[in-house]
């Protein structure tokens, strides 16, 4: 069986954000928040602002590289509806 993969974006109350590509987002989350990830540790707690439904690595990569390069402008605001400045 192949695993399917969710791109996510977390959100911390600085207005911080962080995206990523799990296969188990809700367990990702609760790394991050148990500061088990070097961008984020320190910077919680996190709370998932936005996740897509489940695709192929290989596309939720793609689709990761993509709203990376958008450093939270209007790119990142019409795929995920969420606005910031400050995305990693």
């Amino acid at each position: 069986m192949v695993s399917a993969y969710r791109v996510y974006v977390l959100r911390s109350p600085a207005r911080k954000f962080y995206i990523g590509v799990s296969d188990g987002v809700e367990r990702r989350l609760q790394q991050h928040n148990a500061d088990q990830s070097q961008w984020t540790k320190g910077k919680g707690p996190w709370h998932l602002a936005w996740t897509i439904e489940a695709m192929s690595l290989s596309e939720a990569r793609k689709l990761e590289n993509l709203l990376k390069r958008q450093k939270g402008g209007s790119g990142s605001y019409r795929i995920t509806g969420i606005a910031g400045r400050e995305i990693s």
